[in-house]
């Protein structure tokens, strides 16, 4: 396991260099509310993503936090940004499951979307090939390795910087300065 780390940790911090300079493919998933959403829904409209899953014990409800304040950060400023939360735990985190979970976060669904509705190994190969991170479940765990970070897609569906706010404020205020340099 702790080989399976190391290795995990090499491939991200060279994955961690590329930067993608390509469009988003385009994608429909299922949201919280089992409705389709996709890239069809953000076309012309700057994004931000992460990774979380439910089951979660570690960074995704801090990460989810860190969502839920830059919603209402986004609401006060009159951002019209879109927040996209993957799962990475597909075959548990269900649509009414992923609801659950964000109640937990907020009660404004009005521009977030946590996607499901794809298998493990899809969600697996996207997080790689669309924004070069780090998704594994091991069958040995109910904790899925992943990423924490948070994208910045412009309207034309291209990762234009990432940022990690588990860091605290400066990373968020960073974000929130370059979401208005690109609106």
């Amino acid at each position: 396991m702790k080989r399976l780390l190391l290795l995990t940790a090499a491939v991200f911090l060279i994955l961690a260099g590329c930067n993608q300079s390509y469009a988003m493919e385009e994608f429909t998933f299922k949201n919280q509310n089992g409705q389709e959403f996709g890239t069809e829904n953000l076309k012309g409209k700057v994004w931000i993503a992460d990774f979380i899953f439910t089951n979660c014990t570690t960074v995704c409800p801090p990460m989810s936090v860190n969502m839920a304040a830059l919603q209402k950060e986004f609401k006060a400023e009159g951002l019209d940004v879109q927040i996209v939360s993957f799962s990475v735990d597909p075959t548990v985190d269900t649509p009414e499951k992923l609801k659950e979970y964000m109640g937990q976060f907020t009660d404004d669904d009005s521009n977030w979307n946590m996607l499901t509705g794809f298998s493990q190994e899809f969600i697996e190969k996207f997080a790689r090939e669309q924004f070069q991170a780090i998704v594994q479940k091991p069958k040995s765990s109910d904790q899925v390795i992943h990423v924490s970070k948070t994208y910045l897609i412009d309207e034309n569906g291209k990762i234009k910087k990432e940022y990690n706010l588990i860091q605290g404020e400066k990373q968020e205020e960073e974000l929130i300065k370059d979401i208005k340099k690109m609106l």
